[in-house]
């Protein structure tokens, strides 16, 4: 029994150093670990036909991690992003994100822009088993990989949603159209939002007068012009995306034509409501620069840093829109996540994400509905007096605005 004791209390003596030499490293190591940044790695379509709105969500980035590391980052840890430029093509974004994981070995994936290239990325992240926030995700059903998130909250059929927005606020004006005219780029995303918009105006029996469709990357658009101009539609349905508005537009007025209503889909928003025959315009949004976005959380922080970004950057129009507050947004779930679980886990992460919500500069964003989205918060803005404004829902426009 003498000896049985004696190496009991051997043993106890043992595992209370042990514990006493892991209390003494603990501190040490802690500290160690705040020092390390966190690695947050992406892409963006820095050159390229999307360009313009990649600079937009590059600028939002920036401000978050500014924003986040003055307050102490995450967890206690700086944060840095490792971007690189996917060239606007989803083959590239493919490989940079294998790069990004395999080779930088990054801690964690913030998602890319546009429809294609959130594909492709997300693909790499499934394969992972990394987190993935993205932003501009246009056809949820697309997104079946569990550990995805959407910062964008288009709901899960923007396809019909998105029209129906539109075609409700033009309805409740005095002299609703009653024919339309969808031309749009053969983009992925811009193809998907087209179709489910000519449903929706079938529906409604409005009469579709024109239906094209051009590659995407065209930049001539005179033929294209002619085409509208002939058809003189009482709405102009466009898939455009970023600059191809701006292209749409100028050709246009080289045939001294105007639309009397007219629709773009995703265009670059600085120089779209800076060129001369923008007034009257529209456009989907989900986040502008005025009242009562700008009560959101986030938004006053967003607001101050993107605009002193965008003006050393020479941006025409240096104001916080949907595209910024959907990447500042992705980036305030992405560092809830953290702050949440404690440390670097991306399926404990996804797991607080699916029962959580997340208050956002895009206000608060839950993940309980099919593909993780929430409710569709989809709203029309429209360019007067050089500016974009919310217009419908009609509480969602500033103070003497009307539509």
């Amino acid at each position: 029994m003498a000896v049985e004791r004696s190496h009991i209390a051997r043993r106890t003596f043992v595992a209370g150093s042990s514990c006493l030499g892991l209390a003494l490293a603990l501190p040490a190591q802690a500290q160690t670990r705040s020092k390390v940044p966190i690695r947050v790695g992406g892409t963006l379509p820095l050159t390229g036909p999307l360009a313009a709105t990649g600079i937009i969500h590059k600028l939002a980035g920036e401000a978050y991690i500014e924003s986040v590391n003055k307050s102490g980052g995450l967890i206690g840890r700086k944060v840095e992003f490792t971007l690189l430029d996917d060239q606007s093509q989803a083959a590239n974004t493919r490989t940079l994100y294998e790069r990004l994981v395999t080779a930088d070995k990054v801690d964690l994936l913030m998602g890319p822009y546009a429809q294609s290239s959130i594909i492709a990325a997300m693909g790499v992240a499934q394969r992972y088993r990394k987190l993935f926030i993205q932003s501009s995700l246009g056809d949820p059903s697309l997104a079946t990989y569990p550990l995805q998130f959407p910062a964008l909250p288009v709901g899960a059929d923007p396809r019909i949603n998105d029209t129906e927005v539109l075609l409700d606020a033009y309805a409740s004006t005095a002299d609703p159209p009653k024919t339309i005219a969808f031309v749009t780029s053969k983009f992925p995303s811009a193809l998907f939002f087209a179709k489910g918009g000519q449903e929706v105006a079938a529906k409604r029996n409005l009469k579709t007068v024109l239906s094209l469709e051009y590659e995407f990357g065209t930049r001539e658009f005179g033929g294209i012009a002619a085409r509208i101009k002939d058809a003189d539609p009482d709405l102009l349905w466009s898939g455009a995306l970023a600059l191809e508005a701006v292209q749409l537009l100028d050709a246009m007025a080289r045939l001294e034509y105007r639309p009397r209503r007219h629709f773009y889909l995703f265009p670059a928003p600085g120089p779209t409501v800076s060129h001369p025959h923008a007034a009257g315009l529209t456009s989907l949004t989900w986040f502008e620069e005025h009242e009562p976005f700008t009560r959101n959380p986030g938004a006053a922080e967003l607001i101050a840093l993107f605009s002193e970004r965008a003006q050393a950057a020479s941006l025409p129009w240096p104001h916080v829109d949907y595209q910024a507050a959907a990447e500042f947004a992705a980036w305030q779930i992405l560092g809830a996540a953290v702050n949440a679980v404690g440390h670097i886990d991306d399926k404990a992460m996804a797991v607080w994400l699916k029962g959580n919500k997340v208050e956002t500069v895009l206000g608060t964003r839950r993940f309980d509905g099919p593909y993780n989205s929430g409710a569709a918060e989809t709203k029309l803005k429209q360019v007067q007096d050089g500016k974009w404004v919310t217009v419908w829902p009609p509480q969602f426009r500033p103070s003497g605005v009307s539509f």
